[in-house]
């Protein structure tokens, strides 16, 4: 085959086989196929669309180009949540412990940050000592002691899509259906599942705008999960401000573990209980329960310890990655905040440094937002909106000055 012709195929909004995919991500993998052919073709891809038919492929090729995590017939249920990512959105740290807490197993591959939005893996990396990259033997081993594990792809996991990932978030092709399809769905089922719940975000910091976006990737998530035999279901959140109280690596760990604490955010503490109900073998109360018990935040400490991480310093992290300047955005007039907008504060967060423009880019774990206000509260002139943590003092006067534009009280 000549992938030339492939990707000249789909850019005239032509159909590719099954075959040909096939073909294209092996050559992918393998090095066969170089990077600026492959975001030509995922250019075409985000721009031509894919059938049911050609994403199934693509998930399915994605999958197979490695290895997948292998389980006992007598082995507890395994599940797991995907999002499709958000400003704030730090639910992964807090859901897979606390479904650990109950009798099942959350073997969760987890990505980085992409574009705007934040990626787990930074988020556990800004936790000292803490290891994302285990083998898929020391896997085996912290999920059979202790429920749950949070890492990235290993070498053997699905790396057509690791190479795929990092290449889509500096291409300016993360928001295409398919690709999102195909890049969730073949981590996800790489992980042995038997039930996954999806996370679709809408919104101004999502990558689906409006809702009609967001059900149509639904319906493409659900659809290649059923295929495949894993019982998938979906949650549509909004995401036109950020989730919880802050938006950085080391700041939402440690909202996280406020949270875990039972004194984290209603909206982030709602939306755990949310995706964890729908995959749990207890009720909504029952998790409510083991969360504010302490024992997810216990099993939280557990799975760090096991995975290198250094657990005596959680509750400090705001202090382990302190950023040498902090300020704080007020009011400017009193009234009732009407909009605090995400993809605004996301693209600060990012710019700080939090995020990454170069797949290459090192991340910078203590800048981001805290203490960020909800809309739909009243505030007084003078009150905090929202505190900036800057690594130099221009960047600080700088997303002070940038921030308002995207917050509105009325």
């Amino acid at each position: 085959m000549h992938i030339p012709t492939l990707i000249e195929h789909k850019r005239d909004g032509g159909v590719l086989t099954s075959e040909e995919i096939h073909y294209v991500i092996t050559a992918y993998t393998r090095g066969d196929m170089p990077d600026y052919q492959m975001s030509a073709l995922a250019m075409a891809i985000f721009f031509r669309d894919m059938t049911t038919e050609e994403t199934a492929a693509l998930t399915e090729a994605m999958l197979h180009s490695g290895t997948m995590l292998l389980w006992n017939d007598h082995d507890p249920l395994r599940v797991d949540k995907h999002s499709t990512g958000g400003i704030g959105d730090k639910t992964s740290l807090i859901l897979a412990p606390l479904l650990a807490c109950d009798n099942l197993w959350v073997p969760m591959i987890s990505g980085r940050g992409l574009g705007i939005t934040g990626g787990t893996l930074d988020k556990l990396e800004s936790i000292p000592g803490f290891r994302t990259q285990l083998n898929e033997v020391e896997i085996h081993q912290v999920i059979d002691r202790i429920g749950c594990v949070m890492v990235g792809q290993t070498a053997g996991i699905c790396p057509a899509d690791k190479k795929l990932y990092a290449l889509r978030d500096v291409t300016g092709t993360v928001p295409s259906v398919p690709l999102i399809t195909a890049s969730i769905m073949s981590k996800k089922l790489a992980e042995g599942l038997n039930r996954l719940v999806l996370d679709v975000k809408w919104g101004s910091g999502a990558f689906m705008k409006t809702q009609e976006e967001a059900h149509r990737l639904a319906d493409s998530l659900v659809t290649v999960g059923e295929a495949m035999g894993v019982r998938s279901s979906v949650r549509l959140s909004e995401m036109n401000e950020p989730t919880g109280e802050s938006a950085g690596n080391a700041l939402e760990v440690a909202e996280c573990v406020r949270c875990l604490q039972g004194q984290g955010p209603q909206d982030l503490e709602d939306i755990v209980l949310d995706l964890a109900s729908a995959v749990s073998i207890s009720t909504r109360s029952d998790l409510a329960t083991k969360l504010h018990s302490g024992e997810a935040w216990r099993k939280f400490q557990q799975m760090v310890e096991a995975q290198g991480g250094n657990v005596s310093v959680l509750e400090k992290m705001a202090t382990v990655h302190r950023a040498p300047f902090i300020g704080e955005l007020k009011a400017t007039a009193s009234g009732r905040l009407m909009r605090m907008d995400a993809g605004g504060i996301g693209q600060a967060v990012l710019e700080l440094g939090a995020g990454r423009s170069k797949a290459a880019d090192a991340i910078d774990y203590a800048v981001g937002c805290d203490q960020i206000a909800k809309t739909g509260t009243e505030v007084q002139t003078g009150d905090v909106l929202l505190r900036v943590h800057a690594r130099t003092k221009g960047a600080l006067f700088r997303t002070l000055d940038f921030l308002p534009e995207y917050i509105d009280i009325v």
